[in-house]
């Protein structure tokens, strides 16, 4: 157990050290602000304040984790060997940078609540990111971070066994429009068939029919696959299905459709099975729970998961929302054209509400890579080879790969060709 002496035991304090220690290192850990205790301790333990006591292992703190609220902070971000780092901390420090205010940082989010342009759906951007601009993005630099604070433990505590961690996956399946043709009902037939007509889109409109006649699989339609690959690996696949209302931005089919009810429940025999919130659900807490509902009247057990349509977040009101029905895992945190770490770590993490400074239940789960993102690369080689450097990130941590792929990323259609290897390529990295 790792105790720390501090000057002050803050809700942001407690918050990192338990991120960076328990979640990333195993480290179990504990604070005082007594000297008494601090000297009494005999094994891991160190002080993060303005100036050593003795010649303990010390590392000087930045004043972000014991203020409330936001303000306007100067940030200068340095190289630190392999790495990056910010919240330079001197020459008396074991650490050159406070490694726990810029973990909180990159952790609450702290940017987002700041002003900043945001994309045409109200999207946080990627190039607005202290990552992004410091070109840091594709690293999981909190867990980098935790690692090299583990180096120093090590070197005053030789005898410490400490624990290891294991490089594992959670794959998500989004499920935005469960079928292409199929069960969408006569209206949306006829204005699809005539759309296609009036654009000459005879190759759809050939597709479409012989879907609805028997003739072929329905392009959308990849669960047997998702099954399939699902039985031959014994960590979960989370598959996340929208059943909200029509809307412009939402197109699924109606969840009154026994055959999407059945649809749902098979893939829960053998997936864990969530909600993919719908887009006008995000500002209205009265219609996240209507879906929340019906979802598990659907599945019969208790909501695991959220994902909000679009990668979209309102920063705090999405989360408060989520955890005010107790929801407890999001798989919304991500960038939705880019390759990364969003809020820097590969480790999954408690949502910080820093208007009201407090820890939540909710656990956040930072996706590194959208099957979108990699859309932008042309040839079939360079997706590999930026999927495979983003993976071998994560391994060099130990951390946990979290990808978003859809259920129609797995079809047959030319702008997903190849997709079905890379999910293996994933899937492989954890055998």
């Amino acid at each position: 157990m790792l105790l720390v002496y501090t000057h002050k035991i803050t809700p942001r304090v407690t918050y990192t050290f338990k991120h960076i220690c328990k979640r990333i290192l195993g480290i179990e850990v504990l604070f005082t602000s007594k000297v008494e205790d601090f000297i009494a301790h005999d094994s891991l333990k160190m002080s993060y304040t303005k100036q050593p006591l003795s010649n303990e292992l010390f590392i000087r703190s930045n004043e972000l984790l014991f203020e409330t609220g936001l303000s306007d902070i100067d940030i200068n971000v340095q190289q630190w060997e392999n790495t990056k780092g910010f919240f330079a901390t001197g020459e008396r420090s074991d650490l050159p940078f406070d490694v726990f205010a810029a973990s909180f940082y990159l952790l609450s989010r702290y940017e987002e609540y700041l002003p900043h342009v945001k994309d045409d759906y109200g999207r946080f951007l990627a190039s607005e990111s202290l990552a992004f601009e410091n070109k840091f993005l594709h690293q999981p630099v909190v867990d980098i971070w935790a690692y090299k604070l583990k180096d120093v433990l090590k070197l005053r505590f030789p005898d410490y066994e400490f624990p290891k961690r294991q490089y594992k996956i959670q794959p998500v399946i989004d499920v935005p429009m469960a079928y292409y043709f199929k069960y969408k009902g006569l209206l949306r037939t006829i204005g699809g068939t005539l759309n296609e007509l009036r654009r000459l889109q005879l190759k759809q409109l050939y597709s479409r029919y012989s879907v609805l006649f028997g003739f072929k699989r329905d392009p959308y339609d990849t669960f047997k696959w998702i099954i399939r690959k699902q039985k031959q690996h014994p960590f979960k696949f989370m598959v996340l299905f929208l059943i909200g209302d029509y809307s412009t931005y939402d197109k699924n089919i109606n969840t009154n459709k026994k055959e999407f009810v059945s649809l749902i429940k098979s893939v829960a025999d053998y997936c864990d099975v969530g909600l993919k919130a719908s887009y006008f659900s995000l500002n209205d807490i009265s219609i996240l729970k209507k879906e929340k509902n019906k979802m598990e009247s659907t599945t019969h057990t208790d909501l695991k998961a959220v994902r909000h349509s679009f990668s979209k977040l309102n920063l705090p009101t999405s989360y408060r929302n989520l955890v005010e029905l107790e929801i407890h895992q999001d798989f919304t945190m991500g960038y939705i054209n880019t390759l990364g770490f969003r809020a820097g770590t590969c480790t999954p993490f408690q949502f910080y509400d820093l208007d009201y400074e407090v820890q939540t239940p909710l656990q956040i789960n930072p996706y590194h890579c959208l099957d979108f993102a990699l859309l932008k690369y042309n040839s079939q080689l360079d997706k590999t080879e930026h999927l495979q450097k983003i993976i071998n990130e994560v391994k060099a941590v130990n951390g946990t790969f979290t990808t978003v792929f859809h259920n129609y990323t797995f079809s047959d259609l030319e702008r997903w060709k190849g997709f079905r290897s890379l999910f293996n390529l994933i899937l492989k990295s954890a055998e």
